[in-house]
């Protein structure tokens, strides 16, 4: 039986979903229900028309329901629903890490297939590990993240992230970590477009790290190029080229969390290739398959695979991977997606629309209650003061949005996150914004 999108559940009880990342109470009392979606726009059950002002969660780059994507899906389904990747293999998953593997830059050519950016932090971490391992470097156990960093909720990804909320009631986690600062100063770097010209001499900090625990000790440096879960931090201009340069001096791994910034959100295919630099494994999900079926995974140096390529040809070489790796259906919709992206010119698209969506949001700066925005790509953050009396302005301008704008938006802390679909026209990368301010402006005190 087919349920309509807008239904709860066949008993019209809300409870049994326990949602994540959200406040169940508050939401459940007045709830957001989506029921459809089309190109740039939800329906609600209702039949409102509303604005994704957010692509799904950073991953509906190509928009909502494209028809190439839903109909490799389909007829996959139809052929091949399901193929062990342990032991076995089929072609779809081959084809879609050739694919991967020639967007990337330089020599990352091996992929390994997850379902999640979660699932690829985690991966990752456990690639660098068992690379050491092989080169006869176990003592190199230690891993520097960053400050404010997200790099998903496994309890790798946790550790080395830098978000306190996502941990201080789960325990130590994964020992032997360490934290570059973040790379945020208000004073220096407010209403800034792009990559900010204060910071680069931050990366410095590894330096320190290295001294207090010896090189000898340390496995790999993971960093998000764009900070996006936090609220948008793009990195100041030469940080990450000094950082790869930092872990060049002292052999330490670099692997960018390219979760959100792949596939187009700045512009480009990876942030690496737009900052021009080339680290050890990259990390993405989310749009790889533009929203549409979860697929996540890990790009590796071809060096890093080749090292653990050894003993046996029928030995298993890294004893890792899930059940759902390299799923049928996510890898036809992770190749139809890298078609749309492709024929359609997105990541393109997304770079000459860059400066049109920067003005367009720092327009909202004439509001009182905006502190700061931050623009790279297709993706803002605009920080918020906190309500009077407590509360996040954000969250209830969220709320006052979806209600009164028909507008999605996404609130972490005291910012908004902006990142439309890479489909939007300028004309709606203008409505976007005009919605959000009008969302601001109607958070009173007492909502």
């Amino acid at each position: 039986m087919l349920l309509d999108a807008s239904m709860p559940g066949p008993r019209n009880d809300l409870d049994a979903w326990w949602m994540p990342f959200t406040a169940n109470r508050a939401f459940k009392q007045a709830p957001r229900m989506l029921a459809g979606a089309e190109g740039m726009h939800y329906r609600s059950a209702d039949g409102r028309r509303i604005l994704d002002g957010i692509a799904g969660l950073w991953c509906c780059n190509a928009g909502h329901n494209r028809a190439p994507i839903t109909a490799a899906i389909r007829d996959q389904a139809g052929r091949l629903d399901y193929a062990p990747p342990f032991q076995f293999g089929h072609a779809g998953a081959f084809a879609l890490a050739s694919r991967l593997g020639a967007l990337a830059p330089a020599d990352l050519d091996n992929v390994f297939f997850c379902n999640s950016g979660s699932e690829a932090a985690d991966t990752a971490l456990k690639i660098a590990l068992a690379y050491r391992h092989t080169r006869g470097e176990g003592g190199r156990t230690r891993f520097v993240g960053r400050e404010r960093g997200y790099h998903g909720v496994g309890f790798g990804g946790i550790a080395v992230g830098g978000l306190a909320n996502n941990r201080k009631v789960f325990g130590p986690g994964l020992p032997g970590v360490d934290h570059l600062p973040h790379t945020y100063d208000r004073a220096r770097q407010a209403f800034t477009k792009g990559e900010p010209d204060w910071g680069a001499h931050l990366a410095d900090d590894l330096e320190r790290i290295v001294a207090l625990h010896d090189a000898s000790t340390l496995c790999a440096v993971i960093v998000e190029p764009m900070a996006g879960s936090t609220g948008v931090l793009p990195p100041p201009k030469g940080y990450l080229q000094r950082l790869r340069a930092l872990c060049d001096r002292h052999g330490l791994l670099l692997i960018f969390d390219e979760v959100i910034t792949g596939f187009g959100r700045l512009g480009h295919a990876f942030a690496a290739e737009r900052y021009g630099v080339v680290p050890d494994m990259i990390t993405f999900a989310k749009g790889v398959t533009s929203g549409t079926v979860p697929l996540g995974g890990v790009i590796v140096r071809k060096d890093i695979y080749a090292t653990l390529m050894q003993g046996p040809a029928e030995a298993v070489e890294l004893f890792h991977g899930y059940t759902y790796s390299g799923h049928p259906l996510a890898c036809a919709a992770g190749l139809a997606t890298l078609d749309l992206y492709r024929d359609e010119g997105l990541f393109e698209r997304a770079r000459a629309l860059e400066p049109v969506f920067a003005e367009a949001v720092m327009s909202l700066r004439a509001i009182p209650e905006v502190l700061d925005i931050r623009t790279v790509g297709l993706a803002a953050g605009i920080d918020l003061a906190p309500l009077q009396g407590g509360g996040s302005r954000a969250y209830a301008a969220m709320v006052a949005a979806f209600r009164d704008q028909d507008l999605v938006l996404r609130a972490a802390g005291d910012t908004i996150a902006l990142s439309p679909p890479l489909i939007a026209s300028e004309a709606e990368l203008a409505d976007l914004a005009e919605r959000t301010a009008r969302g601001i402006r109607a958070v009173g005190e007492k909502i």
